[in-house]
């Protein structure tokens, strides 16, 4: 029995092939356009978005009004520093800007020749990189002591301790440093009960740099605390146990999982402090200004208080403020940009 070709053993035809797609088929699924981000939305209308989010626009819309008022407001007030400004030559203070006559750049050129304001620029700077050295690495280390208790009740506890002086005021915390360290206080009055010579840390002008970085650390590393701890709390202990198993000891660990881990929020933060760094504080200041005097306590946010408020030279005190707040400006855009140069985020990206 001879078979023919393409037939079965039974005699059929197998069915017909199917068909390649012809030219003009393919032509047609050419012609088709395959959007290039798909899973991109259509962009929602804003009045859709407005309805969509009303809720949380009105949530919102008490913090942005605020922050108008009493951020940005205010900064239209600089003009004064361009001006010889008299707050009685009107029946208010807001249009006497208005009958103010102009002296240009005259109280910039003032404030470069005025002594003064150069030591109170000296003290801001050196009380900065005093902080910096002392206050700023002691929230780190303290976070990494507390993330290291094992009994969560005592990592609560010790947590709490050291948290609770930053509710305190600055008053209370001069306070409770006059009461030890001054020359009435515990230590003196301890040491002279015993035969021996009492001193009075609160008046020495010499030592009063340190003096108020110890106040600052007392008061504020318990806010720094919670930061890292935050940002301990979210790195993965699957990474300590990897590292325990390749032979990590404790140390080995905190360099290479923990260190790692807080890299972006010490960057954030240091960012944040050098930004800050002509504002090392008022209240603590003014506070013990009597008891040191002005050569030791005087700062840029003091000079700005007693030229503006005490002497009533309001256009001074603007300017000095204005210089004051551009350089912050530009300290925080190159800490930032030093900050993208190492890796790190920053206060924003690239």
């Amino acid at each position: 029995m001879s078979l023919t070709a393409g037939s079965r053993p039974d005699g059929t035809r197998p069915p017909a092939a199917v068909e390649e797609p012809t030219a003009a088929v393919g032509a047609a699924v050419a012609k088709v356009r395959v959007p290039r981000k798909a899973s991109k939305a259509a962009k929602v209308p804003f009045r859709v978005r407005l309805r969509r989010d009303r809720a949380l626009i009105l949530m919102t819309l008490p913090v942005i009004l605020l922050l108008l008022l009493f951020n940005y407001v205010p900064l239209l007030g600089n003009i004064v520093a361009f001006q010889e400004y008299d707050p009685y030559v009107s029946s208010n203070g807001v249009t006497a800007i208005f009958h103010s006559p102009w002296v240009g750049v005259e109280q910039f050129s003032r404030m470069i020749d005025d002594p003064l304001f150069w030591g109170a620029a000296k003290n801001t700077i050196v009380l900065f990189v005093l902080q910096l050295v002392l206050f700023f690495p002691i929230p780190i280390a303290l976070a990494l002591l507390i993330n290291s208790v094992i009994r969560p009740r005592v990592r609560a506890v010790a947590q709490a301790i050291m948290y609770l002086p930053h509710f305190f005021s600055w008053v209370l915390v001069v306070t409770v440093f006059q009461q030890i360290f001054g020359g009435a206080g515990i230590i003196a009055q301890t040491l002279e009960d015993h035969g021996w010579s009492g001193f009075d840390l609160m008046t020495n002008a010499d030592l009063f740099k340190y003096l108020v970085t110890a106040q600052a650390v007392w008061k504020d590393a318990g806010w720094g605390i919670i930061v890292f701890l935050a940002a301990l709390a979210a790195v993965s202990t699957d990474l300590y146990e990897a590292a325990a198993m390749d032979g990590a000891g404790r140390w080995r660990r905190m360099w290479h999982v923990t260190l790692p881990a807080l890299r972006p929020v010490i960057a954030l933060l240091l960012v944040l402090r050098v930004g800050d760094a002509l504002s090392v504080g008022f209240e603590q200041f003014l506070l013990q200004r009597d008891a040191v005097g002005a050569g030791a306590s005087e700062v840029l946010d003091t000079y700005v208080w007693n030229m503006g408020i005490q002497n009533g030279d309001f256009s001074y005190a603007a300017a000095v403020g204005l210089v004051k707040g551009v350089i912050g400006i530009c300290l925080v855009l190159g800490a930032n940009k030093f900050a993208h140069l190492l890796g790190e985020q920053g206060v924003y990206q690239k």
